[in-house]
C-alpha cells in the first residue's frame, strides 16, 4: 500500500514539474515584454470607443528599450496620462494600468535592472514617428 502512495505521489507531482518553466525571466525579457505590451495597449486605447475621445490626441507610444530615448519619452507620456484626470474616461480601468504599467517600466528600468540593460541606439526621432500598431 506503501508504494502505491508514493507512486501516487510521484505521478501527481510530476506534471507539475515539468511545466515549471526551467529559466525564470531575466530583467531584460520582463523590460522587453513590459515595453511591447505597452506599446500595445497604447494603440488599442486609442482605437477603443470608450477611450478614444480622451486618448486620441494622445501621441503614439512606441518603447524601443535599446533607445536611450525612451526613459524621456516614458516620462513624458506619464505625465500626459496623468494630466487626463479631469477628463472621464481617465477613470476607466484601462487608462489607469496604461499609467501604472508605465510607471512600474519606468522604474523597473531606472532602478531595478540599471545594471542590465545596455542602450544601444540614441536617435529620439525613432520613437516619434513610429506608426503604432
Amino acid at each position: 500500500m506503501a508504494i502505491f502512495k508514493h507512486l501516487f505521489l510521484v505521478l501527481s507531482l510530476a506534471p507539475l514539474v515539468l511545466s515549471y518553466p526551467f529559466f525564470p525571466p531575466t530583467c531584460y525579457s520582463k523590460v522587453l515584454s513590459m515595453a511591447r505590451d505597452l506599446t500595445q495597449m497604447a494603440a488599442d486605447l486609442k482605437r477603443d470607443p470608450e477611450t478614444s475621445y480622451c486618448m486620441g490626441h494622445m501621441p503614439d507610444l512606441y518603447l524601443d528599450v535599446h533607445n536611450a530615448c525612451v526613459m524621456h519619452k516614458m516620462r513624458t507620456y506619464i505625465s500626459l496620462v496623468e494630466g487626463l484626470r479631469h477628463r472621464r474616461c481617465a477613470y476607466t480601468r484601462e487608462v489607469r494600468k496604461l499609467g501604472l504599467t508605465l510607471r512600474q517600466l519606468f522604474i523597473f528600468m531606472s532602478e531595478k535592472c540599471h545594471g542590465d540593460l545596455v542602450f544601444t541606439v540614441y536617435d529620439c526621432a525613432v520613437l516619434e514617428r513610429y506608426p503604432g500598431y
